[in-house]
């Protein structure tokens, strides 16, 4: 019989790829849904071949039965506290409760270990819950994988196509973690299904510095693209704080300005080391090019 794999947050972008890498791996998926849930969304994973169940996280029993008989829990849920924390504590929970050997949370990000709290609202959040975590009867496994690569299409400070220019704090050839989803959601997969992984894996699909990102744009032919210095983490760290003290509303925001800018800061303080890519030797990494030329 297939192993049973539940994802909780299948409707989200990560989620429905994790979903689909499952039962591209032959797994079979539960796929865990809110009962508000968009139907064309629940419709699509249910064709893919997933079992959709819709379940309220405020009903502990049903949250339970959802999980009843999965090898693995893997949590895609995005929110701030009240879902990274709150909602991902009732899934834990039940996991335990339905007898679920192991749990994969959503800490799909940077090393967020290697960070002070404080440096990233964010991931505070999935250090808080690590707590909880890591208290409970269960195995878990966090997947660190640096940023998502497709951060890299939305015209950042760090790769702005618009300005025609790559921007970086202090160091030009500092290493920068990208995976794409499609390879996060492909390594979660193969994670979910591994009884044996660690308590943490770090990956990331490649490493450009911000110098290599320029010459990578004029290969892709995407340049050419000036390098500029933007300035020091510790610049970027006190506009941060001006820029959150003058957005309180931000405190609500998932992506906030400052929210944004705190990632940044965080691409150029924390890199996966050493990576953890080879574990599943099966799988095929994107390379920087691929991506920058699709």
């Amino acid at each position: 019989m297939n192993p049973l794999i539940v994802v909780a947050g299948a409707t989200g972008d990560l989620g429905a790829r994790i979903v689909v890498a499952l039962l591209n791996r032959g797994a079979t998926v539960r796929a865990l849904v809110r009962p508000e849930a968009d139907p064309a969304q629940i419709n699509s994973l249910a064709q893919a071949g997933a079992d959709v169940r819709p379940v309220a996280f405020a009903d502990p029993a049903a949250l339970v039965r959802a999980c009843e008989g999965a090898s693995c829990v893997v949590s895609a849920l995005a929110g701030l506290r009240e879902v990274i924390v709150d909602a991902q504590t009732q899934l834990l929970a039940a996991a335990v409760a339905a007898g679920v050997p192991r749990f994969i949370p959503s800490d799909f990000a940077s090393d967020y270990t290697q960070q002070a709290p404080g440096a990233n609202r964010n991931f505070d959040l999935r250090r808080e819950f690590q707590a909880h975590l890591d208290q409970a009867p269960i195995a878990a496994t966090s997947i660190l994988n640096g940023a998502f690569a497709e951060v890299l299409r939305y015209n950042i400070p760090l790769l702005d196509f618009k300005q025609q220019q790559v921007g970086y704090w202090d160091d030009a050839d500092w290493k920068i973690d990208f995976t794409t989803k499609d390879d996060a959601a492909a390594y979660t997969a193969a994670a979910a299904l591994d009884s044996a992984a660690p308590r943490f894996l770090r990956i990331a699909s490649f490493q450009p510095s911000p110098r290599e990102l320029v010459a990578l744009a004029a290969t892709a032919e995407r340049g050419p693209l000036a390098l500029i210095r933007l300035g020091s983490r510790a610049e970027l760290a006190a506009q941060i704080e001006q820029v959150r003290a003058a957005n309180p509303a931000g405190e609500h925001e998932l992506y906030a300005n400052w929210q944004q800018m705190q990632y940044l800061l965080s691409m150029f303080s924390v890199q996966n080391q050493p990576l953890d890519n080879a574990r599943y030797p099966d799988l095929t990494w994107t390379s920087p090019l691929t991506f920058l030329t699709a």
